[in-house]
């Protein structure tokens, strides 16, 4: 699944084409990728046709295009999840259509002329909608690349991710030492942290020394705060990167694939030794999945550390 690098690859590639954008033709080819916009496609259709979107905004994996409105309408916005292989491509009017498309948007830029925001899923796991925007709970902007205060309704429980400018440190170290859970399983809840899946939050305990079924209870705030310092030091890697991609369905607007896999520490590296001490790498089962350690590095503590302890 995309995760935050890949989201954010994205976004930064539609702000700059949709930006002042005027919507002047949608297009549902795929009504299932409609599934979320409970008013259906002629609504989809007739209230996005016609509006201009003001830039692109991106909260952990869930990104949004803000629609331009009046004085005494409600502000809203188009809501793309991209699912498990949902893309978000810009292309030419008469490109080829793509062999997934399920959502045509045509745009026409003030300076770059036509384009087409082209919304192709393979699996339909991904979906848009037009979603009303509320306020923040925090006052900040929604998002990173946004400016106004407000958030996608169905994005409001969402937590800041690392890389938001708004992302407060100091209560996500209170929040994560007061769970009672393993690390893993909280980098992975979105209501704590956004945007970390599970290929970086491997990448980021490795990096970090820590193992992933450690107690968040008992995390020193030292530990805390060097393992948020890896989990943006990994995501900005992999931003650098382009993202991490396994198959052509994770490609950014351009159908570029990312290749931060080829530099992955820990996450599908099992047998291979740790580039750190040299132990093999070993994988465990994780929920229904899996996690990627090196039992040498990230060994799990015999005694659990006191919460005062600065490990």
């Amino acid at each position: 699944m995309p995760e935050l690098p890949e989201v954010e690859v994205v976004r930064g590639g539609l702000e700059p084409a949709v930006t002042g954008s005027l919507v002047t033709g949608v297009e549902v080819v795929e009504p299932r990728s409609l599934r979320r916009h409970l008013a259906g496609v002629l609504d989809f259709e007739r209230r996005l046709t016609g509006r201009r979107l003001t830039g692109a905004v991106r909260r952990g994996k869930f990104l949004w295009l803000p629609v331009e409105t009046g004085p005494d309408e409600e502000p809203f916005a188009v809501l793309g999840h991209l699912g498990m292989s949902g893309q978000l491509l810009l292309r030419t009017p008469d490109a080829t259509a793509d062999r997934q498309l399920r959502v045509r948007i045509a745009l026409e830029h003030p300076e770059h002329g036509e384009l087409v925001v082209a919304f192709a899923d393979q699996r339909i796991f991904g979906s848009l909608a037009l979603d009303p925007l509320v306020p923040t709970a925090d006052g900040a902007p929604g998002g990173l690349g946004a400016s106004a205060p407000l958030v996608p309704e169905h994005v409001a429980h969402i937590a800041r991710d690392p890389l938001d400018p708004a992302f407060d440190d100091d209560r996500f170290v209170e929040r994560l030492r007061a769970r009672r859970t393993e690390l893993k399983r909280a980098l992975l809840d979105q209501t704590l942290v956004s945007g970390i899946g599970n290929i970086y939050a491997d990448e980021s305990l490795w990096a970090a020394r820590l193992h992933p079924a450690r107690p968040t209870a008992d995390l020193p705030k030292r530990a805390a705060r060097r393992l948020l310092a890896e989990v943006r030091s990994v995501l900005e890697r992999a931003l650098a990167d382009g993202g991490t991609s396994f198959d052509a369905q994770y490609v950014n607007v351009n159908g570029a694939s990312g290749y931060f896999s080829q530099r992955l520490n820990a996450y599908g590296q099992q047998g291979r030794p740790c580039p750190r001490c040299g132990t093999p790498i070993v994988r465990e089962a994780f929920m229904n999945r899996s996690s990627h350690l090196c039992p040498h590095c990230q060994r799990r503590p015999r005694a659990t550390a006191g919460r005062g302890a600065a490990a």
